[in-house]
Formats: structure tokens, C-alpha cells, sequence
């Protein structure tokens, strides 16, 4: 299958070409790109796209729970912060995470 542009792609898996860019962003589904920087989705593409739009209704997700999740996965200091969060992780250990969030807030500002 020859690659589709962006319109045709968008037209084939039930998305608008807006989205498509807007998950290319964030990493969900990227397509490949000719020499030129065109978007070429093929059939592996197509099927992620596809197998995406079930996963949001299946379990009733929004695009910007699956983008949390993929960061999750990229950033393992994030990661384990959240677990530590939902698993009730000790008080001193919360308080210093905490107390670093906050002192990076403070050096930025």
C-alpha cells in the first residue's frame, strides 16, 4: 500500500487531519515523512489509528488520557511519582517529593 497523504489517511480511519497532526504531536501515531517532509500514513498507521479510536470508546478515554499515559511511559521520575501517590506512599517521602516540585517552581520564577 503506497503511503496516503494526511486528508486521505484521515478520511480512511475516521479522524480529522487536525487530529491526525494534533497525535502526531504528542507522539500517538507518527507517520513516516518523505524527503520533501510530507506525512505518509501506511497501513501500520491506519491500523493504530483504528485500534486508537476503539481503545476511546472501549474504555471511554479522552486523547489526553492516552497522551498522560505515554508520558508515563517516557518519564519514569513522573511514573514513579504517581505510583507513589496512588499506592498512599509514606508521608516523609510525599513531603520530599513536594518540597522539590516546590523549590523548582521557586527557581523558575
Amino acid at each position: 500500500m503506497a503511503g496516503l497523504k494526511t486528508s486521505e489517511a484521515a478520511g480512511r480511519a475516521g479522524w480529522s487531519p487536525r487530529m491526525l497532526r494534533y497525535l502526531e504531536r504528542f507522539g500517538l501515531v507518527v507517520p513516516r515523512r518523505t524527503a520533501s517532509g510530507y506525512r505518509q500514513y501506511g497501513l501500520r498507521e491506519l491500523n493504530q489509528l483504528r485500534a486508537l479510536a476503539e481503545l476511546r470508546s472501549r474504555f471511554d478515554l479522552q486523547i489526553s488520557d492516552l497522551v498522560f499515559a505515554a508520558r508515563l511511559r517516557r518519564e519514569p521520575e513522573l511514573r514513579r511519582a504517581v505510583d507513589g501517590w496512588l499506592a498512599g506512599a509514606d508521608d516523609k517521602a510525599w513531603v520530599e517529593w513536594e518540597q522539590r516540585k516546590h523549590e523548582r517552581l521557586l527557581e523558575v520564577a
